[in-house]
């Protein structure tokens, strides 16, 4: 499976993908400084894919009797700004130029509050479950027009929520390719 479609930023959106508003952002405190790329991984319920409920999470609708697993989720405010679905589809939820919800208490070289001055990428997944081609191809494609919109994104700055979070987080996982997306990366 390949991914042909291209993406752009316009306006601190993604073109190429579907845009579901969540209320779940505020203002970044310098909106300016956009230099941290955080990639995480997410499954609801875990290990299962496809279903709407990480959908229902970002929106602020999830039904928390739905899954046994869900009572912690009660009340949670949470969002990203972008997931990657296993089919490589590109959901978005909150502008670029915004402070999603996604890196919690964290920290990168030093300076706390990653959400501060990040973006959080979501692929649908587990830590150890390998993630599908088609997901590389849709992340690193999208992470090149970051970096061009947001070139203080450096390939150096990109990292997994394990890397932001330690002892705390765990994904991307190891089933993350980091060389696969490296190679995918890179200028062709």
């Amino acid at each position: 499976m390949s991914n042909t479609r291209n993406y752009q930023i316009i306006n601190h959106i993604v073109t190429g993908g579907e845009f579901r508003p969540s209320s779940h952002f505020n203002q970044r405190p310098e909106p300016d400084l956009i230099n941290l790329l955080v990639i995480h991984c997410i499954s609801l319920p875990e290990k299962q894919f496809g279903l709407n409920y990480i959908d229902d999470l970002f929106l602020g609708c999830l039904d928390c009797s739905a899954d046994p697993s869900f009572k912690d989720l009660a009340g949670l405010r949470v969002s990203a700004h972008l997931l990657i679905r296993r089919d490589g589809a590109l959901i978005q939820y909150v502008p670029f130029d915004k402070r999603a919800w996604h890196a919690g208490v964290s920290e990168f070289n030093g300076v706390e509050n990653c959400n501060d001055y990040s973006i959080g990428i979501e692929l649908e997944g587990a830590d150890d479950i390998e993630y599908e081609t088609i997901q590389y191809q849709v992340l690193a494609k999208v992470c090149k027009q970051l970096q061009l919109a947001y070139p203080a994104i450096t390939d150096e700055r990109i990292v997994g929520h394990c890397d932001i979070a330690p002892g705390r987080k765990t994904d991307p996982g190891r089933a993350f390719n980091w060389q696969t997306f490296y190679n995918l990366l890179k200028p062709i």
